[in-house]
């Protein structure tokens, strides 16, 4: 497990990957890699996880051998990767689990709502459907709830201390597919370009997959060396990376 986290730091970070933190027995975690996060406030030891997918019992299990407690769940897209359901047959925990274990809101964009119901098979009274920009209060911790859509239609990413939590959205290496249902290439071309590329250079960028050799690196490099977010006009962008 990664702890991008200073000892004398109220911010509580981890960063989880599927495979082999938790759910090391499952072969498709093995071979979707998937990242799960916790953050939150050491001081009021309380914290929220991050598409707890696979395991998550597991997942709590590392929250509470921190000390820490679940407030709630911050879910980047409705995928059953991320969120738990149907994954090409094959059936995979997620939400639906943890809520039997802890009853905590999840957190998400309103346009994703439709979308994540009919993945998890949970009532639209599991979600707490926001704006982009609103912000999620962890014990002093603020979130704030970034809108990304071109994934998904609800797609969002989350801001913390610096840190970009990026979902499918970005990736170190490339952007989410554009070309599933609810997918938008043109929305995508906008929250990489308008949203994330002008959020601050020394922000650390963590993705929701392990598709690059590092786990996470700086909005800056990804500029110099990611293709999708190279200066380009839409239409030249849609070309290359539509879908």
């Amino acid at each position: 497990m990664t702890d991008h986290q200073a000892a004398d730091d109220r911010l509580y970070f981890r960063q989880l990957l599927s495979g082999r933190d938790f759910a090391r027995t499952d072969p498709i975690a093995r071979q979707m890699v998937n990242f799960a996060y916790l953050i939150g406030d050491r001081d009021h030891r309380r914290a929220v996880a991050v598409d707890p997918a696979y395991a998550p019992a597991e997942i709590l299990a590392a929250l509470e051998a921190d000390g820490m407690a679940l407030a709630g769940v911050l879910l980047t897209h409705f995928h059953a990767d991320h969120a738990g359901g149907n994954l090409f047959g094959h059936e995979i925990a997620g939400l639906a689990g943890l809520l039997e274990q802890a009853s905590v809101p999840i957190h998400i964009q309103k346009p994703e709502l439709p979308w994540v119901t009919r993945t998890t098979g949970l009532g639209t009274d599991a979600f707490v459907a926001h704006d982009s920009d609103d912000v999620v209060r962890v014990g002093d911790l603020e979130v704030r709830l970034v809108h990304t859509p071109g994934h998904t239609p609800g797609s969002q990413c989350f801001l913390v201390d610096g840190r970009l939590v990026a979902g499918d959205t970005l990736f170190l290496n490339g952007c989410g597919r554009t070309d599933l249902p609810g997918s938008d290439p043109a929305a995508m071309y906008d929250s990489l370009q308008n949203r994330l590329a002008r959020l601050p250079d020394g922000t650390i960028v963590f993705p929701g997959h392990l598709y690059s050799e590092d786990p996470s690196a700086p909005l800056e490099e990804l500029k110099r060396r990611n293709p999708v977010l190279a200066p380009r006009r839409a239409e030249e962008w849609l070309q290359l990376f539509g879908g």
